[in-house]
């Protein structure tokens, strides 16, 4: 039986939310500059970007702490 993770604030939010949040509050453009990787510069996606962080785990820690900045 596992336990809730109460002191995890990403716990049960997908990488996808999570992106499409922070497109609407930042844009492409603002998240490219605050964290430089290619799939925020260029030709942006969410499924681009999806596959990177998937895939890349120093980016998408990035990317969570961004989000969680962003929810304050």
């Amino acid at each position: 039986m596992t336990t809730p993770q109460a002191n995890n604030p990403l716990h049960g939010i997908t990488l996808e939310a999570i992106l499409v949040h922070l497109v609407e509050h930042y844009g492409w453009a603002e998240m490219g500059r605050m964290i430089e990787i290619r799939c925020f510069n260029s030709d942006p996606s969410i499924k681009s970007s999806l596959k990177f962080l998937r895939k890349t785990p120093w980016a998408r820690k990035k990317v969570e702490e961004l989000y969680l900045g962003s929810l304050k």
